[in-house]
């Protein structure tokens, strides 16, 4: 760190010299352009105009040798990282299937399209601008899909629903997409100052959101897990009770902890979350005990994976909650002692 005087240019203007090495460095003299990100925490951020940041980042794959995993996982990761255009390129030329493959795992994340294919080379590019994106919008979205499969997936267990189960699975995806659109966003926040003007929100905000919805979509997983669990036996009306009001209790949970995370509820509710956490993971690992030798083996194991999976959800919002805790304290805003 530097301190340096501010002076007074012709009457009007402040100025404020720049260190030389770092004008060196990124080839900054006498005329040449900078940027300047005026933060309301009482930073200004000094950008060079040759850096990277904003610029369309592109990145060329060989993907010859990539199966359809290898293609999804290679897809999903540049696309969280931040690259704007992928190129894929394969010298032996893309089979009519891998362009389909291609076309699918890109409509699985938000505003990635096939820009254009040749027969070895297939580009896809990222639409979104970061401008018309709002990641609070999103996060909340991202809250009401995962209740909602939390609460289907239950149901789709205790009654052996599995229509209603393999809808919970599909959405998954939706959940998948719209977790990995924050995450994208809050890497190139990292690295691109431009990118946070567009957002209007700050690292320290990004990086809550990011926080907040990866518990959303680990919660949707463990949605998804219940409703692969579901077969077509109903459970028995004790077992269906005893499951279906510790479920509840989990999501009320999760509700609760996002209203103090994302509505700027109370954050004594986010203080209460966690004591109720608390007395549901208590309840839970009791009966869990008592599960054992009662009922069929292969019912009992099944409810045993229930379990473990509400247990989780319970704990995925406390984790919402400590951190809506954090945050209010980032702004200082808990209450007085």
């Amino acid at each position: 760190m530097e301190i340096r005087k501010v002076q007074l240019s012709g009457g009007t203007t402040y100025t404020v010299s720049l260190p030389k090495s770092w004008a060196t460095e990124h080839r900054i003299d006498a005329g040449s352009a900078v940027r300047l990100h005026p933060k309301g925490n009482g930073s200004l951020l000094v950008e060079s105009a040759g850096d990277t940041g904003g610029d369309e980042r592109t990145t060329t794959v060989d993907s010859g040798g990539l199966d359809r995993d290898g293609l999804a996982r290679t897809i999903h990761a540049l696309y969280v990282v931040g690259v704007d255009r992928i190129r894929l390129v394969d010298d032996t030329t893309h089979s009519t299937e891998r362009r389909s493959t291609i076309t699918r795992l890109a409509g699985q994340l938000s505003g990635l399209e096939v820009l254009e294919t040749t027969d070895t080379e297939i580009t896809l590019r990222s639409l979104l601008d970061p401008g018309s994106v709002s990641i609070h919008k999103s996060v909340l979205r991202l809250k009401l899909i995962t209740l909602g499969m939390a609460r289907d997936a239950m149901r789709a267990f205790v009654t052996g629903d599995r229509s209603l189960a393999d809808t919970v699975i599909e959405r998954d995806d939706e959940a998948d997409k719209l977790f990995a659109m924050v995450t994208r966003y809050f890497r190139r926040s990292l690295s691109d100052l431009a990118v946070i003007d567009e957002l209007d929100h700050s690292r320290d905000e990004l990086f809550e959101y990011y926080y907040v919805a990866r518990q959303f979509e680990r919660i949707a997983d463990h949605a998804e897990k219940i409703a692969r669990l579901a077969n077509e036996d109903a459970l028995t009306d004790d077992l269906d009770e005893t499951l279906s009001s510790y479920a509840d209790r989990a999501r009320t949970i999760v509700d609760h902890a996002a209203d103090v995370a994302l509505s700027n509820a109370h954050v004594g509710m986010g203080y209460d979350t966690t004591a109720n956490r608390d007395a549901l993971v208590d309840e839970i690992t009791a009966f869990s005990h008592e599960l054992h030798g009662r009922g069929e083996p292969e019912e009992i194991h099944r409810v045993g994976l229930v379990l473990d999976s509400i247990e989780r959800t319970a704990e995925y919002g406390a984790n919402i909650a400590e951190m809506a805790v954090q945050r209010t304290a980032r702004q200082g805003e808990l209450p007085d002692a």
